[in-house]
């Protein structure tokens, strides 16, 4: 079936009525208006599981149905044989002969119906023998073999037809549903065999309160509908057979149902039973395994002469809107629409989903369909204004989720990730556990140098190295992240120690917190002279969460103010306890300066390694590990500094490193010498990534170029939505309003570019640390490694931002673009400078504050009254000036009791002046107000503009 299927043809397609699958549907949690309405193939494919499984359930019980319902035709057609032309009273009797045999279920007779009219020669006694049938019939054949033996009656229905009767048989099967409490034998006649899509109200006449829009039309008159002249339902006519549904010329061939058996079996003479699937006596639902009527089992209905389904009646499409108002009435009104409420389940969400996405998981979960805008109108009442696709942040999702009845819970990006991994069948945790013992091989350890700014830390490590690293960086402080690979002799065995260096700035924490969780062991360097500092308390706390053992070096041991006891008492209250107090961790006193404890500094870390570290790998497979650094070289491109964890790495590998992706086509050392392979615990510098990666991104070596670009592309979106929904202002109608009537809320846009990702990403995080007023914003719109482009330039000018440069500089495009569109560009070496500058101008956007501040208090010495200008105060200034149309207050016996008046007129003696000092007297009008008493003080005020600190 090409496009969505509609309800009517899956049931011709299983052989059940319409009515079967709309309610099976409603039963699924599906509301579907009518037979005709499409639904979607997921739905269509649990209807048909839903229909199949209940046939496969229930066998018995429709065979069961279905003898039941063909059990009184043996008794119908008793007399039909042995009376083939018959009268009115033969005809009366078969209707009520079929008029109870319908009715075996209900045990309730047409005659006592209310309303119904009374046939005059209809015998009492002549529906006895039909419920005796039942009984006897269960056993009979089902009702496709019992179609030879009632084929003959066809032609004696000719007979009736030539005596001027309306055609005999039974109505449209199918469009009555009511028909279970009716039978044919009370109606004037059947339809025609077109079926009528009306029938169904033509026979509502005889229900106990039929409303106006079951009444029968009074138009001329249509196949199934009385003709005119024809006598009240129920009565008898002349030469009317009472045949079942099988009692139509031809054996009926309108109403062959799909899937169902047809009617053959209807006698032709008056009270011809139905055909095997029919009702007794002509009834107007077929039940299951029938064919006579639009039957409520498989097989029964039809497809009618006015289209699939049926004719639409005003009585069914009135059930039909009580039924759909029932169900939307059971349903729960969120935010003034229907939807289905949750029992607190809980749904995982990724970061930067939008509704549409959580319409789908509560589809999923439990097998409702909920349209998205229904939960955009949700969240509209709530407060929140967002599209159907708009990438959300987690609060907006729990908002949503308590107000339909769920739980959110927010995929972290780490399971996010690993979800994203081992959809390209890479798990990286199983693989570690399959690694057997004789795969591993001993690696060297990884150690971290981590301490407070300007404790010694990279001096120390060009002790070690003896190289002169910190020369190079900028204001003396270590601003990214360095990684180095040293040889010693240890008890005779020359031995590898990896060594990364951190910076100790405070703006660095997410750079120290990366070197914790890649490294085995933390040298914790505190200056002798300095003790514990707060970059120190983090850098431990950084290592103790990592779980990784800590050498403390005590540096600057040189300095004639050192106290080295005094650090390990500090380092006490952490605890860290040294191994001459007891403890077990090794405290080594060191100068980097004097080249002094290098060595013994070197052993400790050795030992510490060996004592407490299982430092295997396995190095017979593709490499893993982490982008410690990443930069843009201008010669080299993108160049990324990874430390190898597990496996090895070698040219030509194709690796994906967060969103950058690429085949390694150089690798470099800590020197730039040139390596072809890099085993376990290796830092090395590559070439070869088609971007920058982010510094602490995990790299892997994939199996083809397509996969890591797949991998990377996927990681691309996930970061891209979940920037977008970080970056959303959460705005309720209020501040929309609001907004709207103070104008645009005032934003500093920043592009900020930098030499390295590490430092890029530490400014970002500094800045949007920075604490200001709600009305200011500060955005970054742009970030990125490498030099300040023309396309920066051209973002900067669209979205009026400033360009902050972080060890680059523009390209002479740039800079003369830049100077033409007058955008501004900062230049910053030191990270503290630009957080200062930045922090700085944000304050500048603040709207100014005002602190309203005393400038003058008057006594009232004498009231004087005119008729002209009120009362006017004669006054002695005690303090501060008194100014004209300067604010003013009154004040008597310390309390206020007029505000926000003005000094309008101001006198000494006949001149107007514009202010009267200390110590003067002076008349003072204060326009229209005139409470004012001998005594009184009169205080003016002014606002003086505050800086915002």
């Amino acid at each position: 079936m090409a496009g969505k299927p509609r309800v009517h043809e899956i049931a011709a397609e299983l052989g059940v009525d319409s009515k079967i699958a709309l309610a099976k549907l409603k039963e699924l949690g599906e509301f579907v208006k009518s037979p005709s309405s499409t639904i979607e193939p997921p739905v269509a494919r649990k209807l048909r599981a839903a229909i199949e499984a209940d046939a496969s359930l229930k066998p018995s019980a429709d065979t069961t149905a279905a003898a039941k319902t063909g059990a009184a035709k043996p008794g119908a057609a008793k007399p039909g044989a042995a009376k083939p032309g018959a009268t009115k009273s033969g005809a009366a009797k078969t209707g009520a002969a079929e008029d109870d045999a319908a009715k075996t279920g209900a045990a309730t007779p047409a005659a006592s119906r209310p309303g119904a009219p009374t046939p005059g020669p209809k015998p009492g006694p002549k529906p006895a023998p039909a419920p005796e049938q039942p009984a006897a019939a269960v056993d009979e054949a089902p009702a496709p073999q019992a179609a030879p033996a009632a084929a003959t009656p066809g032609p004696a229905e000719a007979k009736p037809a030539e005596g001027g009767a309306p055609k005999p048989g039974a109505p449209r099967p199918g469009n009555n549903p009511f028909s279970s409490a009716q039978g044919m034998g009370q109606r004037p006649a059947g339809p025609r065999p077109g079926n009528n899509p009306f029938a169904s109200a033509q026979g509502m006449g005889q229900r106990p309160s039929p409303t106006p829009g079951n009444i029968p039309r009074p138009q001329a008159p249509r196949p199934g509908a009385p003709r005119p002249g024809a006598p009240r339902p129920g009565s008898p006519r002349p030469g009317a057979p009472r045949g079942g549904q099988g009692g139509r010329p031809g054996g009926a061939p309108f109403q062959q149902r799909p899937g169902g058996p047809g009617r053959p079996g209807g006698a032709g003479g008056p009270g011809g039973a139905g055909g095997p699937g029919a009702r007794p006596g002509g009834g107007f639902a077929g039940r299951p395994g029938g064919g006579g009527g639009r039957g409520r089992g498989p097989g029964g209905g039809t497809a009618g002469a006015f289209g699939k389904g049926g004719g639409k009646s005003k009585q069914r499409k009135s059930r039909r809107a009580k039924r759909q108002e029932f169900e939307m009435r059971s349903a729960p009104v969120v935010g003034g629409v229907n939807v289905t409420r949750g029992n607190g389940e809980i749904i995982r969400m990724r970061r930067g989903a939008s509704i549409a996405d959580f319409a789908d998981k509560i589809e999923t979960l439990t097998g409702y369909t909920v349209q998205p805008g229904t939960l955009v109108t949700i969240l509209f009442n709530l407060g929140e204004m967002a599209t159907a696709t708009e990438s959300l942040d987690e609060a907006t999702f729990e908002v949503l989720g308590e107000e339909l009845g769920y739980k959110i819970q927010m995929v972290s990006p780490e399971d996010e990730d690993k979800e994203l991994l081992e959809g390209f069948g890479l798990d990286l945790e199983a693989e570690l556990e399959a690694e057997s013992e004789d795969d591993l091989e001993i690696r060297p350890p990884v150690v971290t140098v981590m301490g407070h700014v300007d404790h010694g830390k990279t001096r120390l490590l060009d002790a070690i190295r003896q190289t002169n690293v910190i020369d190079g960086e900028a204001g003396g402080i270590t601003q990214h992240i360095g990684a180095y690979q040293v040889w010693t002799e240890h008890e005779g065995i020359e031995r590898a120690i990896t060594f990364i260096d951190t910076p100790g700035h405070e703006a660095f924490t997410a750079m120290r917190a990366r070197g914790a969780q890649v490294t085995d062991l933390a040298i914790l360097v505190v200056a002798a002279d300095d003790g514990i500092m707060p970059q120190t308390v983090e850098a431990l706390n950084h290592a103790q969460a990592a779980n990784v053992p800590i050498v403390v070096a005590v540096n600057k041991v040189d300095k004639p103010d050192a106290n080295p006891a005094k650090v390990r008492q500090q380092l006490t209250e952490y605890g860290l306890v040294a191994e001459e107090y007891g403890g077990d961790v090794l405290f080594v006193d060191v100068s980097a300066r004097a080249n002094t404890g290098i060595q013994e500094l070197l052993d400790a870390v050795l030992l510490t390694a060996d004592a407490g570290l299982d430092l295997t790998a396995n190095p017979n497979k593709g490499a893993r590990g982490v982008a410690i650094e990443a930069k843009l070289d201008k010669g080299r491109g993108s160049v990324a500094t990874v430390l190898i964890q597990s496996g090895t790495l070698r040219i030509g590998d194709a690796i994906v490193a967060g969103t950058a992706y690429g085949r390694v086509r150089a690798m470099a050392d800590e020197n730039g010498e040139q390596v072809l392979e890099a085993y376990p615990s290796r830092p090395v510098q590559v070439q070869g990534l088609n971007s920058v990666p982010r510094a602490g991104d995990v790299f892997i070596v994939t199996e083809e170029d397509r996969m890591a670009r797949q991998i990377a592309e996927k990681r691309e979106a996930v970061e891209r939505n979940a920037q977008l929904a970080k970056a959303r202002k959460r705005i309720s109608l209020e501040d929309f309003t609001r907004a709207l009537e103070d104008g645009k809320v005032e934003s500093l846009n920043l592009i900020i570019k930098g030499d390295v990702s590490g430092a890029v990403e530490a400014l970002e995080e500094s800045l949007l640390k920075i604490e200001v007023d709600d009305s200011v914003q500060l955005r970054i719109i742009h970030r990125g490694v490498g030099a300040i482009t023309e396309s920066d330039v051209n973002l900067a000018t669209i979205d009026n931002a400033i360009i902050v440069g972080f060890n680059v500089r523009p390209d002479t495009k740039a800079r003369e673009r830049a100077q033409r569109e007058g955008v501004d560009i900062r230049f910053y070496s030191v990270i503290y400078n630009a957080i200062d500058e930045i922090e700085s101008s944000l304050k500048g956007m603040l709207k100014p504050e005002y602190e309203e501040i005393q400038s003058g208090v008057a006594e009232i010495r004498e009231v004087f009254r005119s008729s002209k200008f009120g009362n006017i105060a004669g006054v002695i200034v005690r303090s501060g000036t008194i100014t004209r149309n300067a604010k003013a207050r009154v004040i008597r016996d310390g309390v206020v009791i007029a505000d926000g008046l003005a000094i309008e007129s101001l006198r000494r003696f006949k001149d107007d002046v514009t202010e009267v000092r200390t110590d003067y007297e002076a008349g003072i009008g204060l326009g229209k107000f005139n409470d004012i008493q001998i005594g009184d003080e009169i205080e003016t005020t002014e606002l003086v503009e505050k800086p915002r600190g």
